[in-house]
């Protein structure tokens, strides 16, 4: 009986690592194409070199195709430009323009690393590499390059919102050295770890968490939430 449970799922195993990047790539669109819009509320942690801020509640807001908004209790909301807004969606509403490029799975997580190349040669954004967890049909990791801004990673964690590919918990980092601050604009603080930024040019990096509590899908958001 074991053996037969064992073939079953190594032949499942097998059928989901041979799925076909395009097709995962539609899978996974599919999934996110379920929300038009969504309110979600939140505790965001913000860890930057040049901008002090306390862990917030933070209400977000969506509307398809790319408006979203972040609005902070204590008034501080960095999100550098180019990043994706941190939602994943923004990388697939012309996924014909984009080349795939399959890697195979990743060892240590069994995840399908597919690279997304845009066709279009004047493109903000260089390259975007997606981690998908084939099984579940979710982005758990990206990282993404962008002409002005540097390199942007995500990491998702879900849970009760896997459904919509809506995840619990959202890790944002990226290289504060690379982004570009408004001019006259300088910042700088010790988050009281000892570590500072040195003056070897060093990339330092910034990070942004946003644990989700709540999320409200599809219930409409007003267009006056992003003016």
């Amino acid at each position: 009986m074991k053996t037969i449970l064992f073939l079953i799922s190594f032949c499942w195993t097998c059928g989901v690592s041979a799925q076909p990047a395009a097709d995962l790539v539609r899978a996974v669109k599919t999934k996110l194409d379920r929300v038009t819009n969504y309110s979600a509320t939140g505790k965001m942690k913000t860890n930057v070199i040049f901008l002090k801020a306390p862990i917030a509640r933070v209400q977000v807001y969506f509307k398809k195709p790319n408006q979203l908004r972040i609005l902070n209790e204590k008034g501080i909301s960095f999100i550098p430009r180019g990043s994706m807004n941190m939602d994943m969606s923004q990388l697939f509403i012309d996924p014909a323009g984009f080349d795939l490029l399959d890697l195979g799975i990743d060892k240590k997580t069994g995840w399908r690393i597919i690279k997304l190349l845009p066709r279009d040669p004047n493109s903000e954004v260089v390259l975007s590499t997606i981690y998908v967890d084939a099984a579940a049909g979710l982005i758990r990791r990206s990282s993404t390059t962008t002409r002005e801004n540097g390199t942007f990673e995500l990491e998702m964690s879900y849970g009760a919102y896997a459904e919509y590919g809506l995840a619990d918990k959202v890790i944002f980092s990226f290289n504060s050295q690379e982004y570009k601050l408004p001019k006259g604009i300088t910042f700088d603080y010790d988050d009281g770890s000892g570590k500072k930024s040195t003056a070897s040019g060093k990339p330092t990096k910034g990070r942004v968490e946003i644990l989700y509590t709540n999320y409200q899908i599809n219930k409409g958001v007003p267009e006056s939430v992003f003016r």
